[in-house]
């Protein structure tokens, strides 16, 4: 599993979340870093959701930039995707997680992304962003449960988890995934960073993260496995 991967519960790039992430970047020891927002999952408004990422980004004293790729046929154009090894943080933002997930399957920005964690980049995702980066990802209204892309290994996500019950929650998820799969219910503002074997919660909510039908609450400032 590559070390170096940030997931966040949703509300990115709004006040409250400074803290959130300059901790994401204090932890991974970058200085000034270079921070790529790619608003894939932002179907309706991408445009928006990249200068959002951007100009917040940048008044975290970050170098930001944007790329705009929207659909599976643009996650395939060599041309688009070059700028992606410029990147300390490669950033998706929240949105569709379908959308995301069809467009990333199988494409060239994949393997891109695969090829710059293993060189030390930081990849980052919220919300949906965050869904599709688990081995298991729970659709949106159907509740159905599908592959992700399996970059968080034996990891799946519940964004926008501060209002759920956390006894309710473990009881539907008994026979959803396989039993090694931890899923972690992630409060908006707030964030499971990985280094090592340990995941850091940052941010104002709680992490709530589930398996074989129990579960723990972690506070900013947690560590867990």
């Amino acid at each position: 599993m590559p070390t170096n991967i940030a997931l966040a519960g949703g509300e990115e790039f709004r006040a409250g979340c400074e803290a959130m992430d300059l901790e994401m970047i204090r932890h991974y020891g970058l200085n000034a870093p270079r921070v790529l927002i790619i608003p894939t999952a932002a179907d309706t408004a991408p445009n928006r959701a990249a200068k959002n990422g951007v100009d917040y980004f940048e008044r975290l004293g970050t170098d930001a930039f944007d790329l705009m790729i929207l659909n599976k046929s643009d996650a395939n154009d060599n041309e688009l995707i070059h700028g992606i090894h410029e990147a300390d943080i490669i950033y998706f933002t929240g949105g569709n997680p379908d959308h995301l997930l069809d467009s990333l399957n199988g494409t060239i920005l994949l393997k891109s992304i695969q090829l710059a964690l293993k060189n030390g980049a930081v990849l980052a995702g919220s919300s949906a962003g965050a869904m599709v980066l688990g081995t298991f990802m729970r659709r949106p209204g159907l509740g159905e449960w599908v592959k992700g892309l399996g970059i968080a290994n034996n990891i799946a996500v519940l964004p926008h988890h501060e209002n759920s019950d956390p006894e309710k929650t473990a009881d539907d998820l008994k026979s959803a995934v396989p039993q090694n799969i931890t899923i972690l219910g992630i409060d908006a503002k707030t964030a499971c960073v990985k280094n090592s074997n340990e995941w850091l919660v940052t941010g104002t909510g709680n992490v709530t993260a589930y398996k074989n039908g129990l579960w723990n609450i972690y506070k900013s400032g947690d560590s867990f496995i």
